[in-house]
């Protein structure tokens, strides 16, 4: 067992009518509520956040919003503005789950570095 917690955002309609709406290319990707949520980022935090997400959360935001846009158009031009905390939460649907168990044998590395 780890000691993080998994955060998940699930999609909420405003960003998947964003995702529709936003393509560089001009094309309408079309891309369903259900499809937009099908294989998410988890992000770890610490386990003592967990106990109260929303205050991390408030804290991190900002960071989590981009990383999201991020994963569909890398054109910030075509992010939207004034990304606050009460649209982030329109936009979102937070999952965090407290218990994170390595099944692993091997150890964990950051493919980053």
């Amino acid at each position: 067992m780890l000691n993080r917690a998994a955060l998940i955002l699930r999609y909420n309609e405003p960003f998947v009518r964003w995702i529709n709406t936003s393509d560089p290319n001009g094309k309408n990707p079309n891309i369903s509520l259900e499809e937009a949520n099908q294989d998410k980022i988890v992000y770890l935090i610490d386990e003592d956040e967990a106990e109260n997400p929303e205050e991390w959360i408030a804290l991190n935001h900002e960071n989590l919003f981009a990383m999201e846009l991020d994963g569909w158009y890398t054109d910030e031009s075509l992010w939207p503005q004034n990304r606050s905390l009460e649209m982030f939460y329109q936009w979102f649907t937070v999952e965090c789950h407290s218990a994170v168990i390595d099944t692993c044998a091997g150890p964990i590395f950051d493919d980053e570095e």
